[in-house]
């Protein structure tokens, strides 16, 4: 059975854009290797997820709803309110595009993970940003 507006509204507005499952996850297992950073740091433009300051590393954890992930496909999955949400998503994604630049412009290295990548491929994304910072484990 469909959802009513009124359903799909309320859910929409449940969404977190702070501390979501996957931003928790990508953090804990940073946290669990001794790694240490700053979260949603709103003095560093587009304000990233995690932040390496001194390193200048920024770490943006993407959902793929609101930033549009495969978007040429799946802009076609809206049936309902297409005006209001193809717009939408796709300023996100353009946001998206000028904090990249903004940040690289400004001499910091820019890492975003997709939702499904942090939960598929955790130690990938992990190893990423260790690289990134110039973190070495000692074997």
């Amino acid at each position: 059975m469909p959802k009513t507006k009124e359903q799909i509204s309320y859910n929409m507005r449940q969404v977190k854009n702070k501390d979501s499952k996957i931003e928790l996850m990508l953090r804990k297992a940073l946290w669990a290797k001794g790694i240490r950073y700053r979260k949603n740091v709103s003095s560093i433009y587009g304000h990233p997820d995690i932040a390496f300051k001194g390193k200048k590393v920024a770490v943006f954890v993407d959902s793929e709803f609101w930033h549009g992930y495969n978007w040429d496909e799946r802009k076609l999955d809206f049936k309902s309110n297409q005006e209001f949400w193809i717009p939408k998503i796709e300023r996100n994604i353009e946001r998206d595009v000028e904090v990249n630049q903004k940040l690289t412009s400004d001499g910091w290295t820019v890492l975003r993970f997709w939702g499904k990548e942090v939960e598929k491929n955790l130690d990938e994304c992990i190893n990423k940003i260790m690289e990134a910072i110039g973190h070495h484990e000692n074997a």
